[in-house]
């Protein structure tokens, strides 16, 4: 909604009328852009129902249901369920993120009829003024009609490191914010036609971009489709020669055909960052790239922004320190402040201090600039007057230095005020100055930021403050939270140029002051080439540059439109405290799809072997579909929803394909041996085909149990009932007559059965040895060193047993190398 103000100071900008606003919106010259980070509801139904897998499945499950019981055709149930699941969760992350980004749009000032309203972006027009201060973004392509001192940063769009100056009749493109001054431009171009409207459509598209963790599992799916047509191929060849009926042949074939295809991997991913999206929601956190929340998970630098991080951002003048004997100083202050046309906090700080002053007139001004670190305003008879860092405006005054490095050694800002009887000739300051007075100011500590920055150390993630201010005030407030290294400061007017001396102290530093915005650009750069994951937050346009290239930028709900426009995650109540939540759950959806992939990739690679086996001994298939749905739901589909949302602290580090492959394979192979063993060892035995695939069905579901374990380490209480519970299942499948029955299940003599234990408890030990080979394991198991005890179950079975009743096991299978 439109907001109404005080009229405008300059008449002759009138802006357009209300007539022609409406006839603008009429014929669409409207800036009308794709703002939201989420996808339509018939996208998110077409992009869960239509796919590969799904086709593949659907075209099985009318083949079964012509050829065999619809028992069979359970895994139809299964599909539906997860189609709907997926889109249900996903929904949810819609609805989450549309709120958020509602609240979190961004807004401008524009003039309209003679007075100042604030929209939102997307309700500007065309030829529409809209008015610019520091920290604004530039949303449409315009042209200046009013510039007092406007400083536009377009290094986002072309490169160019500095600030260009605005005056009247230059353009300014959408997609630059304003570094300093203020002004009025005229909307030229907007909506598709804007300069960076494609770019801002393209940044929030609800999709999961080009990550390692994306890249990791199209490789797989893509490899596992390649494995799987040419055995289909030869599966369903085997068994139209293995089977006597020609239905028979089929309805196997289609068994082996899907349990080949991951069917919950996308599923589950794609629940698990909804979930995440969703939790972050709750806590206020707007998720504007989704790929953002697998960043978090890798995070191991974060780099702060005193102000508004650490502090409050609610600055007082607390003193002013006289220099010279002259009574024009507080005079001078207010004077100054009152001449800002866009103050920062600094200055809104003074202008709360201090009135203005009756006759001091301005004539000329230099807007306050991150980079130059000082304004200055001229007022006629009464000179210029320059305020700022004190070590920007008179560096080799020796009396100056000491004032403000004993104030800042305070935690106090130091402002020097200095006067020239000089006029301001274009940036540069004026000859002739002469320090006047220390101005000190004060800001608030978070009472958050002490266990927030306790967090971070004790998750090993590394913490630097990176600040405009004096080095020593930046020390000072890094020393009381607590933070560590908070006495490796460094002055960033003397960082090295060259990159490799940079990197060096970039490491060695954690507490940075005096940095320009490009030198926190080029500080998250050095970081990065040693390899680091860098999260920045800031609020404030000196942030922007730092933001942008960081891995995940976190900007504060409170910072500039810039800030947030530029960053993968906002803080909408600007909580502090907020960031170990955003941390672990990050870790916690990485951390738990990795659990899901080794499932799914394990069910793959067991059922492809199979079909090699009866290829190559050209045996019946030993399972029918329902036998595998009841395989894959009580070890994988099931327990994988859960894990997919389990809680975990530990960082997630690159190689995600290598350690799913290392546990896949080797647990896939020996489930896919010890199944078909048993399943031989009772043809040999000449019992019937249904008790001999009713063994091999015991065999899986208890390997496939026994890797969950290991896959779920640790074994919380939660864990723990999960298992038992899907054993518990498979028990009562087992005993009950009808579930028998229902799901074509008889069991053999009872000495074929405890061979089928037998070899379970051997493909366990052998299934820890090979963990351990592959590099999945870090420590030497118990499992095989209880010695054989009379009146229990073989050693292996009590190391077994001993093993999924510790309370703490071996490690997680996230953290293995």
């Amino acid at each position: 909604m439109e907001s109404p103000s005080v009229p405008t100071q300059t008449p002759h900008l009138i802006g357009l009328s209300t007539t022609d606003v409406n006839q603008r919106i009429a014929a669409g010259a409207v800036n009308r852009v794709a703002t939201g980070p989420t996808r339509t509801g018939t996208e998110i139904v077409r992009a869960n129902v239509f796919t590969v897998f799904n086709l593949m499945l659907s075209v099985l499950l009318v083949v079964v249901l012509f050829v065999a019981p619809p028992q069979d055709a359970l895994f139809g149930v299964v599909l539906v369920t997860n189609a709907l699941i997926g889109i249900v969760q996903e929904l949810r992350a819609k609805r989450t993120l549309d709120r958020l980004a509602l609240l979190s749009a961004p807004k401008v000032v524009v003039i309209r009829d003679d007075r100042r309203w604030e929209v939102q972006v997307d309700e500007v027009v065309l030829d529409d003024l809209l008015v610019a201060a520091p920290g604004d973004q530039i949303v449409v392509d315009g042209v200046v009609v009013r510039s007092d001192g406007l400083e536009v940063d377009e290094s986002l769009l072309t490169g160019e490191s500095d600030a260009i100056i605005k005056e009247v009749a230059d353009e300014v493109l959408s997609g630059s914010f304003v570094s300093a001054g203020a002004g009025v431009y005229k909307a030229r171009r907007v909506g598709a036609d804007a300069y960076a409207a494609t770019l801002a459509e393209e940044a929030r598209k609800f999709t999961l971009v080009r990550s390692e963790l994306r890249r990791g599992i199209d490789w797989i799916l893509k490899t596992i489709a390649w494995l799987m047509l040419p055995m289909m191929a030869l599966l369903a060849w085997s068994q139209v020669k293995a089977n006597d009926e020609l239905t028979e042949a089929i309805r196997v074939a289609v068994a082996g055909m899907v349990a080949m295809i991951p069917q919950g991997l996308v599923l589950l991913t794609s629940v698990a960052f909804a979930v995440g999206v969703v939790r972050l929601g709750r806590h206020r956190v707007l998720v504007q790239e989704l790929p953002a929340v697998e960043g978090l998970a890798r995070v191991d630098v974060v780099c702060f922004d005193k102000t508004g991080t650490l502090t409050e951002g609610r600055l007082a003048v607390d003193e002013v320190r006289l220099l010279q004997d002259r009574d024009d100083a507080v005079q001078a202050l207010g004077a100054l402040a009152a001449a800002d046309t866009s103050p920062n906090a600094t200055m809104r700080a003074v202008a709360d201090q201090f009135d203005e002053p009756i006759g001091w007139w301005r004539t000329e001004t230099m807007p306050f600039s991150s980079a130059r670190k000082w304004s200055a305003a001229g007022f006629g008879d009464f000179g210029s007057w320059v305020i700022g860092a004190p070590e920007m405006i008179l560096p080799n005054d020796p009396e100056i230095e000491a004032a403000a490095g004993s104030a800042a050694a305070e935690g106090k800002r130091v402002l020097l005020l200095a006067h020239s009887p000089a006029s301001l000739a274009g940036d540069t300051l004026p000859d002739g100055l002469v320090g006047i007075a220390i101005v000190l100011l004060s800001d608030v500590i978070r009472p958050d930021a002490a266990a927030t920055l306790a967090y971070f150390a004790e998750q090993g993630v590394a913490t630097k403050v990176i600040s405009g201010d004096h080095p020593e005030t930046v020390a000072a407030i890094a020393r009381a939270v607590g933070l560590p290294g908070a006495d490796q400061v460094v002055d960033a007017r003397n960082l090295p140029e060259d990159d490799a001396s940079l990197v060096a102290v970039i490491e060695q530093g954690t507490v940075f002051g005096r940095v320009t915005p490009h030198q926190k650009r080029a500080m998250v750069g050095a970081l990065q080439a040693r390899g680091h994951v860098v999260a920045m937050t800031g609020d404030g346009v000196n942030d922007v540059l730092a933001l942008k290239d960081a891995d995940i930028g976190i900007a504060m709900g409170s910072g500039s439109s810039a800030s947030r426009s530029v960053s993968q995650l906002v803080l909408l109540d600007g909580s502090f405290d907020t960031l170990p939540f955003v941390v672990a759950e990050g870790r916690r959806v990485i951390a738990n799809i990795e659990r899901v992939a080794n499932l799914f990739v394990t069910k793959t690679v067991y059922a492809l072997l199979l079909a090699v086996l009866v290829v190559v001994f050209a045996r019946p298939f030993p399972f029918v579909p329902r036998h595998l749905t009841l395989v894959g739901t009580l070890t994988i589909g099931a327990p994988g929803f859960f894990l997919a949302l389990a809680p975990t602290s530990v960082r997630a580090r690159p190689g995600f394909v290598a350690r799913v492959l290392r546990f896949a394979v080797p647990v896939g192979a020996l489930a896919a041996a010890a199944t078909y063993a048993a399943y031989e060892l009772a043809i040999a035995e000449d019992v019937t085909l249904l008790r001999a695939r009713t063994l091999a069905t015991l065999v899986l579901v208890s390997v496939g149990l026994f890797a969950l374990v290991v896959n779920s380490r640790p074994l919380t209480a939660g864990r723990r009932v999960l298992t038992g519970g899907m054993a518990g299942f498979f028990g009562l499948v087992l005993l009950l007559p009808s579930l028998r029955i229902f799901f074509e299940l008889e069991l053999p003599r009872l000495v074929i059965v405890l061979a089928g234990i037998g070899i379970i408890g051997m493909t366990g030990g052998v299934m820890y040895g090979a963990l351990r080979a592959f590099g999945w394991l870090k420590q030497v198991p118990t499992l095989l060193r209880t010695p054989f005890e009379p009146g229990r179950a073989t050693g292996l079975l009590a190391g077994l047993r001993r093993v999924t009743q510790r309370s703490r096991p071996v490690a997680d299978p996230t953290e293995q190398g």
